[in-house]
């Protein structure tokens, strides 16, 4: 089911899954090695590609919503994200914790600017009601 309109696509060819595999983009923009979480290799992992394009979604709202309210990001705005792979019985799941920094934006008003940016976010849609995700100000 697709609502509106296709804004980008992003295409990717994997093989070899998490253990010792290869995932590289139809333009060759990413072309990187996978190795299993935590274990030896050289190459990233699912959790750290979800972590830094979930990070940069979430940035990128956050900037959309600034826009909207009339507000000036700072420019050391950060955020450090955290994805969990867990394992319960029933098999594995995610969480998610992103800590945003805004340095010299009003509390409050940094709290409201999250709280529209993760309503708004594709990340944060995509995955709502499926697993634990925290964005904290910090």
């Amino acid at each position: 089911m697709q609502f509106g309109k296709v804004v980008y696509t992003a295409r990717t060819h994997t093989v070899g899954g998490r253990d010792k595999g290869a995932s590289r983009s139809s333009d060759g923009r990413l072309d990187i090695r996978l190795s299993a979480p935590g274990g030896p290799g050289l190459g990233t992992n699912p959790e750290q590609l979800l972590a830094a394009g979930w990070s940069a979604c979430f940035e990128s709202a956050m900037a959309g919503v600034a826009r909207r309210m009339k507000v000036t990001l700072p420019g050391d705005l950060a955020i450090d994200a955290e994805v969990d792979l867990s394992q319960a019985d029933d098999g594995f799941f995610l969480s998610v914790r992103l800590d945003v920094a805004l340095p010299g934006l009003d509390r409050a008003l940094a709290a409201g600017l999250l709280e529209d940016a993760h309503a708004a976010c594709p990340y944060s849609r995509a995955t709502r009601g499926n697993i634990d995700v925290a964005i904290r100000l910090v």
